[in-house]
Parts: C-alpha cells; sequence; structure tokens
C-alpha cells in the first residue's frame, strides 16, 4: 500500500474510533449484508464490479470489520476478474482491493512474483499518458485529467513499478490550477471543482512534492465551497452539498492543515444527516449522497464514513 493510502487509511481508522461503537457495527452490518453471491458488491444496479468491492473493502476497514466471511469469497471474486479485460476503472479498483484484502485480512489476490501480470498493469496505464504529462481516462484520450492522474499514480505505487516522468506529471497538475485556487478536472472545463483539486493535492502528496505554503488560494476556494447545511459542493454552480465533494474536501483541508478554516461542527451534522434512518428516527446502516438522495450504496457509505472519521480529528 503506497503511504498515501495507508497513511490515509490510519487515519480514517482512528477518527472511526471516536464513532460510537452502535452506529459503527450498524454500518458494519449493513456493508455485509450488500456482499453479492459471487463474494463481489454491487452499486444500485447491476452485477458486482471491482469499482464497488473497493469502496466496500476500505469501509469495513476503517471501521474494523474486515474479517474471513468477508475477505476469501471477496478475494475469490477479485481473483476471478484478473483475467478480465475490465474498464480501467475497474482495473485500478482492483489493484486498490486486492491491496486492501491482503493488508487487512491477509488474503492474497495478486501473487507476489506476478510480474507479468503488473507490467501488463503498467503498459495500459502508459497507453493513457498524454503529452501534457498527465493521464487520460481512456487510451484513446489526448488531454490528461487530475483525477485519473491521481489514480495511475496511486496505481504505479501498488503494483511496485516508480510512475515515469513525475517531473510532467506536477506541471501538468500546476497546469490545471485556476485563479481562483481550485483545480479543473481537465483543460476544456471552465471552472475549478473539489474532487479535481482533491485529486491534485492528492498527487503532490503522494509524489512527495505538496508544497504547503503554495497553496493557501487552495485552502481559500474549499472553504468557500461549504453551504450553510454544512456540506461542500462540487463547483461553485451547483447549489447543493454532496458527501463526495464534503469528503474529499475535508481529506484535502486535512492534508493542508488547514480544517479550522471551514465549520467543522456543521460539516460533522451533515455527514450524520446523510446515514439511512428507520421510521423511529435509528440510523439503520449506509449514507445515501445527498439531501433529495433516496437510496443508500457501498460509495457514498465510504465516503459519509470517512467524513464522520475525518471531523474527529
Amino acid at each position: 500500500m503506497p503511504q498515501y493510502l495507508t497513511s490515509l487509511t490510519l487515519r480514517l481508522a482512528a477518527g472511526a474510533q471516536q464513532i460510537d461503537a452502535a452506529t459503527r457495527e450498524t454500518h458494519a452490518q449493513w456493508i455485509v449484508s450488500q456482499q453479492c453471491d459471487g463474494g463481489g458488491f454491487a452499486g444500485r444496479e447491476g452485477p458486482p464490479d471491482p469499482y464497488y468491492t473497493a469502496f466496500a473493502l476500505r469501509s469495513l476497514w476503517i471501521l474494523g470489520g474486515l474479517d474471513e466471511r468477508v475477505a476469501i469469497p471477496t478475494g475469490a471474486f477479485l481473483r476471478d476478474r484478473l483475467t478480465r479485460k475490465d474498464s480501467i476503472v475497474d482495473l485500478v479498483s482492483l489493484v486498490f482491493a486486492a491491496a486492501i484484502l491482503e493488508l487487512a485480512a491477509g488474503e492474497v489476490v495478486i501473487d507476489d512474483g506476478d510480474d507479468r501480470w503488473r507490467n501488463n498493469v503498467a503498459s495500459l496505464l502508459a497507453s493513457l499518458r498524454c503529452d501534457d504529462g498527465g493521464f487520460a481516462k481512456t487510451p484513446e484520450g489526448r488531454a490528461g485529467s487530475t483525477y485519473q492522474t491521481f489514480l495511475s499514480v496511486l496505481c504505479h505505487e501498488l503494483i511496485g513499478i516508480d510512475v515515469p516522468q513525475p517531473d510532467a506529471i506536477i506541471d501538468f497538475l500546476q497546469s490545471q490550477k485556476q485563479d481562483g485556487g481550485g483545480y479543473r478536472e481537465i483543460r476544456a472545463a471552465k471552472r475549478a471543482g473539489v474532487n479535481p483539486t482533491a485529486a491534485a493535492i492528492g498527487t503532490f502528496v503522494t509524489l512527495n512534492r505538496l508544497q504547503k505554503s503554495a497553496e493557501a488560494d487552495t485552502i481559500d476556494f474549499l472553504a468557500e465551497m461549504q453551504t450553510s447545511d454544512g456540506g461542500l459542493t462540487a463547483n461553485t454552480r451547483i447549489p447543493f452539498a454532496d458527501l463526495l465533494s464534503s469528503c474529499t474536501g475535508a481529506i484535502t483541508l486535512r492534508d493542508l492543515d488547514a480544517m479550522d478554516c471551514i465549520d467543522v461542527a456543521r460539516l460533522n451534522r451533515y455527514a450524520q444527516s446523510m446515514q439511512v434512518r428507520d421510521d423511529g428516527g435509528r440510523v439503520s446502516g449506509g449514507f445515501v449522497g445527498f439531501e433529495l438522495d433516496q437510496t443508500a450504496d457501498v460509495e457514498y457509505t465510504f465516503y459519509g464514513l470517512s467524513t464522520l472519521s475525518i471531523v474527529q480529528q
């Protein structure tokens, strides 16, 4: 596991211990109940895939609920996916999920001696590299994506292969920064967003190239994204908060030692309000993504748990 993900997971796990035990157990049981017969986890519709499986495993890990009853069938599911031609997102998610299973439960998905598979992954990532120094979302892409660049850098560390030309990645990310302090997702984007900003800062941290003194305007940008209900909105054009932006924004502010620039208590209340509750008002398991959302899923449950955890620190 790369240093950034290790540090983040440990921070989230430590923060999660401050959530009351009954709430932690309720969410852990709900996540386990979402496991499909084949061992993987699915989203709100469709079959299980590595993307949602990785979110479920990350949530269970920070809750201390990733045990053999989940790990063994999930390991079988992921090993079956090793031979499939998955999307880039699913491939990266598979690498993340495999690392979590091995570290948290000792379930080996990718053999340490399987250099051929790792080299194939590195070759696939290389096919996403663009002339601007970033990584595109597809091999046909001609412009780098801030988020895909973040995922690709993490994936290189997970497979133990150095990412080529890191200075070019730094140059690409710096070109994505907007005058208002945030970062855009692609060069054609007209405005910065919380999530690409989090991806850019996360990449700097992963490459050990973060200069906090140069990100004062980034802190200001993120602080301005907090809404009256306490959550963070994705960008200046969206009028309501969501858990994804709230989670990534809070993690980024923590990386920048700047959590005091937002109202942490309101953010905590917002994240708590996104928990699914029964008719009696008791937490019944899972999180929805935003105020008008009606259905919980494992991805937003990870964002909710992570937000509740990060505000405890």
